[in-house]
């Protein structure tokens, strides 16, 4: 291994090291040193690619800007997506996004202003291609909202794949797509395209075996830590606030369905008591009895008043129950030959049976 791969081994390592490090610390710090970073590496990615500072081993060329910074930039984006959500994410495609356009913007500016003063060109400021930044745009913002579909479709009940093998296909099929639509959109029309697209394909398959081992092990040591789960979303909720929307909507039918029972036994109590109040209304003032039988008049709207006995008026408007029983006075009565006895055992009842 030749000295030049080395170091850009090195410096690959600790690039993703760096940036997962930062993405570690968001608990403590939040994320906003690490969108700092992401545009930093951006603005750096952008100049090297633009000089052309690239790697030969064998038949492979390692593009310096792909090989360190712009996987870089996908493990990063990658992370912050599994384990803050679309929302978070979006920002960081945002930064990443704003930074690609602005960097080539002020190098143009740069050698704009070198020209008005007549000095020689900026030969440490690379002259960018309009064609290539415009399809590394492009390309870069389309590789980072397929990184959120693929992840998702990748991690649906209907495939069953598992955290390694989805994370290797995911960040495989970015790179993939990467090179597909920047090759196309860069050097599609010349004669050394299919060149370039044949031999980028395969530098970046060995560009995501190395990067792989990266990533799943920031996402199982990330999985294991309390409040970091990886959760499923619909494979379209890095594009629509779907996966936010369904929350809240679950959230707002969980408390509905909450005050609906607060109601209805709010509601079953407040009947409980207005029966309650008509009762006590009810045997409430003067009843009028019969001096006779000692029935009670029951009036009834609309309706002729009825007579009734004092069990069935009680048992009617209450839910006293009634039980017979014989008095002393009635048992010697009734029971004369019986009487002593059933007294003297302490029985002032006979047997009893509810009204």
């Amino acid at each position: 291994m030749t000295t030049e791969l080395w170091v850009l081994v090195v410096e690959a390592m600790g690039v993703y090291f760096l940036v997962l490090w930062a993405h570690a610390l968001r608990h403590r710090f939040g994320l906003a040193h690490f969108y700092a970073l992401l545009g930093a590496i951006t603005a750096v990615m952008s100049w090297v690619t633009d000089a052309g500072v690239a790697v030969q081993v064998n038949q492979f060329t390692f593009l310096v800007g792909s090989t360190v910074f712009y996987t870089s930039l996908l493990l990063g984006v990658f992370v912050v997506y599994v384990f803050d959500g679309p929302a978070a994410t979006r920002i960081a495609i945002s930064t990443v996004a704003g930074v690609s356009v602005l960097v080539p913007v002020i190098a143009v500016v740069l050698h704009f202003q070198v020209g008005l003063a007549g000095q020689a060109d900026i030969g440490y400021v690379p002259i960018p291609s309009l064609r290539i930044n415009t399809a590394s745009v492009v390309a870069t913002v389309a590789d980072l909202v397929f990184l959120a579909v693929a992840w998702e479709y990748l991690g649906s009940r209907k495939l069953r794949v598992g955290l390694g093998l989805r994370a290797f296909l995911t960040l495989l099929g970015v790179m993939w797509l990467d090179v597909v639509l920047f090759t196309t959109g860069a050097f599609a029309g010349t004669p050394d395209y299919l060149g370039v697209l044949g031999a980028t394909l395969a530098s970046r398959a060995v560009i995501a075996v190395f990067a792989w081992p990266f990533l799943y092990g920031y996402l199982v040591w990330q999985n294991s830590r309390p409040g970091a789960v990886i959760e499923q979303r619909p494979a379209l909720a890095i594009l629509k606030e779907v996966a936010h929307i369904r929350g809240e909507l679950s959230l707002a039918q969980q408390e509905i369905e909450r005050r609906k029972r607060v109601e209805r036994e709010k509601e079953r109590l407040i009947g409980e008591l207005r029966e309650t109040l008509a009762r006590v209304k009810q045997l409430e003032g003067l009843l009028p009895v019969c001096a006779g039988c000692n029935e009670i008049r029951v009036e009834t709207s609309g309706e002729p008043d009825r007579w009734v006995s004092l069990e069935a008026y009680v048992l009617e408007k209450t839910s006293v129950e009634f039980s017979h029983g014989l008095c002393p006075s009635c048992i010697r009565r009734l029971y004369p030959d019986l009487a002593d006895k059933v007294l003297a055992g302490g029985g002032s009842r006979g047997p009893q049976q509810k009204a």
